[in-house]
């Protein structure tokens, strides 16, 4: 019985030896995460119920990267956009947001970032794309536009009709010039155009690192104008053609793992002070305004004072 019961022992013992032996010395292929990130809206400093859907902002940037950076398990990132860009400064906050987390993540030396562009893309939109590893476009996004727009409408006319005047007290001979209560000065237009041009060169530089273009293509490139998908894709814009899936894909393969687990992240949920300013904004639209006072509520709601990387649709 002894002998039986040794020749099962060694039996079970050279069957666990051949299941565990492969196991050890082959190297596995790794397993991670894909955390998918939507963006979606204006980018703003700060979100606002007076600006119509949704909003991106630096901060809600940072919550989901701080979210990302306690999960170990994270080897990729998508960041899922739809905008048309927004103001400037929260353009470049989230951007280095994106390149602090590729540089500082503490689960790999660098973790990989692919932007999954939707319909729209463009302008900032398109910026805070640009430090991605690779960028995925349908055929049909609107991307690109590439450029500054800074507008003041002069209502000195309009207030001359309406028998308002206003009066001025300033220190500082360019103090009222962003008020758009008269016309502005030969000075005045060169210094909001030398403004825009600084923002306009900034914008091309980050295009053309990004994207490892150099300068004189990236200008070629930022007229202002949209490209489609495929067109980005030609000009060097984009990497790759195709939807989410294809993003995720693609960043599995960058990161090297097989058989990924893909999360979510899902935007916030509104809050009491959102739903009511929601409220209020019904309220504006139901409140029997005439056609002509939405218009001029329409046309005060775009006089973009500050120099924007915005698409105007």
């Amino acid at each position: 019985m002894k002998k039986k019961a040794i020749i099962i022992s060694v039996g079970i013992l050279v069957l666990l030896a051949a299941i565990l032996v492969p196991t050890i010395l082959i190297p596995r292929q790794p397993v991670g995460k894909i955390v998918v990130i939507p963006l979606s809206g204006t980018i703003t400093t700060a979100s606002s119920p007076l600006l119509s859907g949704s909003t991106i902002t630096p901060k809600l940037v940072r919550d989901y990267l701080a979210k990302v950076e306690k999960d170990k398990t994270v080897k990729a990132i998508v960041f899922r956009i739809e905008s048309p860009g927004g103001e400037i400064e929260p353009c470049q906050e989230i951007l280095l947001e994106i390149e602090r987390v590729k540089e500082t993540k503490p689960i790999a030396e660098n973790v990989t970032i692919v932007v999954s562009m939707g319909g729209t893309a463009a302008s900032g939109g398109y910026y805070i794309s640009t430090q991605a590893d690779k960028i995925v476009a349908l055929p049909t996004t609107m991307t690109g536009s590439i450029g500054v727009i800074s507008q003041l409408i002069n209502l000195e006319g309009l207030l001359e009709k309406l028998g308002i005047e206003i009066e001025t007290f300033k220190g500082g001979k360019y103090k009222d010039m962003y008020r758009g209560f008269r016309e502005l000065t030969p000075e005045e237009e060169e210094i909001m155009q030398g403004m825009v041009d600084e923002y306009y060169d900034q914008f091309i530089g980050v295009v053309a690192e990004g994207r490892e273009l150099s300068e004189e293509e990236v200008r070629n490139l930022a007229t202002g104008q949209l490209y489609t998908g495929t067109e980005a894709k030609e000009l060097g814009l984009v990497d790759e053609l195709g939807d989410l899936d294809t993003a995720i894909d693609l960043a599995a393969e960058l990161a090297g793992i097989e058989d990924p687990i893909v999360e979510y992240y899902q935007p916030p949920k509104l809050t009491l002070w959102s739903l009511l300013g929601l409220v209020d904004v019904i309220k504006t639209r139901i409140s029997g305004l005439s056609a002509q006072d939405m218009i001029l509520l329409e046309i005060l709601n775009h006089n973009y004072r500050q120099p924007l990387f915005l698409y105007q649709s």
